[in-house]
């Protein structure tokens, strides 16, 4: 694709990177299964259909980020005995953190700046985490005993497990929805080559 120079958004070559090899905001990346991409310019383009394949994979990436921080935030509440806001707000927070922090490495190795890969990560990755919070941590708490059990007990660890299974069930359609419309992991394959 080429915008005329005379515009002001410089030319892009079919990855959605600039003269400078940098992504363009202006262009939207659309994945259609595995990483390559096809664009569209910010005037509008036809969205394709998104695999479930890939909104699978895109929501399992955001899932380990979360799982990793919900599980130490469930591990670290329960085992020094605070009630259960205090514990799921802290999951909450690591799954947000860890979550963010697993999208940025893979940004930053892109070789964009920390700034830019925060922003990537926030545009990635925040609706679906955010879902995947309400759906785990509203499934933990639903299960008797759950979050009093104990981190030695198999009732805590099999509705963990349950609970985050239930969220990737649940968030896998919201992030094909967001993919198909060049929003949340489809930001990210405009760094991947």
């Amino acid at each position: 694709m080429s915008h005329d120079r005379a515009s002001s958004h410089p030319a892009t070559d079919h990855t959605g990177h600039d003269d400078a090899g940098h992504p363009d905001s202006t262009v939207t990346i659309h994945d259609h299964g595995g990483h390559g991409a096809s664009h569209g310019s910010a005037h509008g383009s036809a969205h394709g259909p998104t695999s479930w394949a890939m909104a699978a994979q895109a929501t399992l990436h955001c899932l380990t980020g979360c799982a990793i921080g919900e599980v130490l935030g469930m591990v670290i509440g329960t085992s020094l005995g605070w009630h259960n806001a205090g514990t799921v707000t802290l999951s909450i927070a690591l799954a947000f953190v860890f979550g963010y922090a697993l999208t940025m490495r893979g940004v930053l190795k892109a070789g964009v700046g920390f700034r830019t890969a925060l922003k990537v990560a926030l545009a990635a990755d925040t609706l679906s985490i955010a879902v995947m919070e309400i759906i785990d941590n509203t499934a933990m708490l639903a299960v008797p005993g759950a979050m009093h059990a104990g981190i030695s007990s198999w009732i805590f660890w099999t509705s963990l497990a349950g609970a985050l299974a239930l969220a990737f069930v649940i968030t896998t359609p919201v992030n094909r929805w967001m993919i198909s419309r060049g929003k949340g992991h489809a930001v990210v394959h405009a760094y991947h080559h």
